[in-house]
Protein backbone atom coordinates (compact mmCIF):
# COMPACT_ATOMS: atom_id res chain seq x y z
CA UNK A 1 0.00 0.00 0.00
CA UNK A 2 1.89 3.56 -0.80
CA UNK A 3 0.66 6.56 0.89
CA UNK A 4 0.60 10.21 -1.07
CA UNK A 5 4.37 10.34 -1.42
CA UNK A 6 4.31 6.69 -3.51
CA UNK A 7 6.54 5.12 -0.61
CA UNK A 8 5.28 2.41 1.09
CA UNK A 9 4.83 3.28 4.96
CA UNK A 10 6.58 -0.21 6.04
CA UNK A 11 9.43 1.60 3.57
CA UNK A 12 12.18 2.81 6.50
CA UNK A 13 11.14 -0.06 8.79
CA UNK A 14 11.96 -2.82 6.83
CA UNK A 15 15.39 -1.06 6.46
CA UNK A 16 16.81 -1.50 9.82
CA UNK A 17 15.19 -5.50 9.71
CA UNK A 18 11.69 -4.53 11.51
CA UNK A 19 8.32 -4.86 9.99
CA UNK A 20 6.44 -2.59 11.25
CA UNK A 21 5.27 1.26 10.99
CA UNK A 22 6.19 4.66 12.14
CA UNK A 23 3.37 4.37 14.91
CA UNK A 24 4.01 0.75 15.64
CA UNK A 25 8.14 2.00 16.27
CA UNK A 26 7.18 4.75 18.45
CA UNK A 27 5.17 2.68 20.86
CA UNK A 28 7.92 -0.12 20.97
CA UNK A 29 10.80 2.60 21.39
CA UNK A 30 8.74 4.15 24.09
CA UNK A 31 8.08 0.55 25.56
CA UNK A 32 11.86 0.61 26.03
CA UNK A 33 12.71 3.98 26.66
CA UNK A 34 9.99 3.07 30.00
CA UNK A 35 12.92 0.39 30.83
CA UNK A 36 15.49 1.99 30.72
CA UNK A 37 14.22 5.04 33.01
CA UNK A 38 12.84 2.28 35.12
CA UNK A 39 16.07 1.59 36.55
CA UNK A 40 17.19 5.38 36.40
CA UNK A 41 14.69 6.83 37.95
CA UNK A 42 14.93 4.02 40.86
CA UNK A 43 18.42 4.72 41.51
CA UNK A 44 18.30 8.64 41.40
CA UNK A 45 15.46 8.85 44.01
CA UNK A 46 17.01 6.91 46.43
CA UNK A 47 20.17 8.75 45.99
CA UNK A 48 18.20 11.82 45.88
CA UNK A 49 16.38 11.10 48.96
CA UNK A 50 19.92 10.18 50.39
CA UNK A 51 20.85 13.34 49.84
CA UNK A 52 18.22 15.44 51.51
CA UNK A 53 18.28 13.32 54.38
CA UNK A 54 22.05 14.41 55.15
CA UNK A 55 21.63 17.92 55.88
CA UNK A 56 19.48 16.86 59.11
CA UNK A 57 22.24 14.34 60.32
CA UNK A 58 24.16 16.27 63.60
CA UNK A 59 27.45 16.07 61.02
CA UNK A 60 26.68 17.91 58.82
CA UNK A 61 27.26 21.38 60.79
CA UNK A 62 30.76 20.04 60.74
CA UNK A 63 31.54 19.70 57.75
CA UNK A 64 33.65 22.74 56.33
CA UNK A 65 33.05 25.44 54.16
CA UNK A 66 34.30 23.40 50.67
CA UNK A 67 31.94 20.62 51.69
CA UNK A 68 28.92 22.40 52.06
CA UNK A 69 29.90 23.90 49.02
CA UNK A 70 30.00 20.23 47.57
CA UNK A 71 26.92 19.11 49.07
CA UNK A 72 24.77 22.19 47.92
CA UNK A 73 26.09 21.46 44.22
CA UNK A 74 25.33 17.90 44.58
CA UNK A 75 21.63 18.73 45.79
CA UNK A 76 21.25 20.71 42.69
CA UNK A 77 22.64 18.57 40.28
CA UNK A 78 20.52 16.03 41.66
CA UNK A 79 17.21 17.79 41.70
CA UNK A 80 18.40 18.67 37.90
CA UNK A 81 18.41 14.64 37.65
CA UNK A 82 15.55 14.09 38.63
CA UNK A 83 13.37 16.87 36.95
CA UNK A 84 15.14 15.44 33.49
CA UNK A 85 14.30 11.75 34.71
CA UNK A 86 11.10 12.67 35.35
CA UNK A 87 10.78 14.84 32.90
CA UNK A 88 9.35 12.34 29.88
CA UNK A 89 6.90 10.87 32.22
CA UNK A 90 5.14 14.59 32.30
CA UNK A 91 5.99 15.00 28.51
CA UNK A 92 4.19 11.78 27.95
CA UNK A 93 0.94 12.73 30.05
CA UNK A 94 1.07 16.78 28.31
CA UNK A 95 0.78 14.89 24.83
CA UNK A 96 -0.48 11.79 25.45
CA UNK A 97 -3.42 10.89 22.91
CA UNK A 98 -2.41 13.96 20.03
CA UNK A 99 -0.92 11.87 17.59
CA UNK A 100 2.65 12.59 18.69
CA UNK A 101 4.22 9.83 19.75
CA UNK A 102 7.22 9.66 16.94
CA UNK A 103 7.86 13.18 18.29
CA UNK A 104 7.56 12.72 21.55
CA UNK A 105 9.87 9.44 21.53
CA UNK A 106 12.67 11.31 20.18
CA UNK A 107 11.93 14.39 22.56
CA UNK A 108 11.93 11.99 25.72
CA UNK A 109 15.43 10.27 24.78
CA UNK A 110 17.34 13.39 24.62
CA UNK A 111 15.54 14.20 27.95
CA UNK A 112 16.82 10.72 29.66
CA UNK A 113 20.15 11.37 28.01
CA UNK A 114 20.43 14.47 29.75
CA UNK A 115 18.86 12.99 32.93
CA UNK A 116 21.95 10.38 32.57
CA UNK A 117 24.73 13.10 32.02
CA UNK A 118 23.26 15.04 35.68
CA UNK A 119 23.39 11.28 37.33
CA UNK A 120 26.49 10.99 36.26
CA UNK A 121 27.65 14.32 38.00
CA UNK A 122 25.71 13.45 40.86
CA UNK A 123 27.26 10.45 41.55
CA UNK A 124 30.97 11.44 41.01
CA UNK A 125 30.24 14.72 43.02
CA UNK A 126 28.41 12.27 45.76
CA UNK A 127 31.06 10.04 45.64
CA UNK A 128 33.58 12.83 46.28
CA UNK A 129 31.44 14.56 49.61
CA UNK A 130 31.63 11.07 50.78
CA UNK A 131 35.07 10.68 50.60
CA UNK A 132 36.26 14.09 51.83
CA UNK A 133 34.34 12.92 54.89
CA UNK A 134 36.12 9.68 55.11
CA UNK A 135 39.48 10.85 54.67
CA UNK A 136 40.03 14.21 54.70
CA UNK A 137 42.96 14.41 52.42
CA UNK A 138 43.13 14.91 48.59
CA UNK A 139 43.05 10.86 47.83
CA UNK A 140 39.12 11.82 47.97
CA UNK A 141 39.88 14.07 44.53
CA UNK A 142 41.79 11.43 43.26
CA UNK A 143 39.26 8.43 43.82
CA UNK A 144 36.47 10.45 43.01
CA UNK A 145 38.13 11.30 39.39
CA UNK A 146 38.91 7.58 38.81
CA UNK A 147 35.46 6.64 39.93
CA UNK A 148 34.36 9.29 37.01
CA UNK A 149 36.30 7.91 34.83
CA UNK A 150 35.23 4.12 35.21
CA UNK A 151 31.67 5.53 35.07
CA UNK A 152 32.22 7.39 31.96
CA UNK A 153 34.15 4.44 30.64
CA UNK A 154 30.91 1.86 31.25
CA UNK A 155 27.86 4.59 30.52
CA UNK A 156 29.22 6.35 27.69
CA UNK A 157 32.52 5.77 25.89
CA UNK A 158 31.59 1.69 25.75
CA UNK A 159 28.33 2.52 24.16
CA UNK A 160 29.63 5.01 21.81
CA UNK A 161 32.32 2.51 21.08
CA UNK A 162 29.49 -0.16 20.44
CA UNK A 163 27.57 2.70 17.94
CA UNK A 164 30.52 3.92 15.99
CA UNK A 165 31.51 -0.51 15.40
CA UNK A 166 28.25 -1.02 14.73
CA UNK A 167 27.88 1.82 12.15
CA UNK A 168 31.00 0.72 10.26
CA UNK A 169 29.95 -2.68 9.92
CA UNK A 170 26.66 -1.60 7.94
CA UNK A 171 28.62 0.30 5.55
CA UNK A 172 30.86 -2.79 4.45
Amino acid sequence: MATESGKNPRQDAVRDGRDETQEERADRRWTELLQELRVAQTGMQILFGFLLAVVFQPRFTELNDVDHTIYVVTVVFGAATVSALVGPVSLHRLVYGRRLKPQTVVLASRMTLTGLVLLYCTMVLVFLLILRVALHDTLAFWLAAGMGLWIALWWFAVPLWARHRARGMSQR
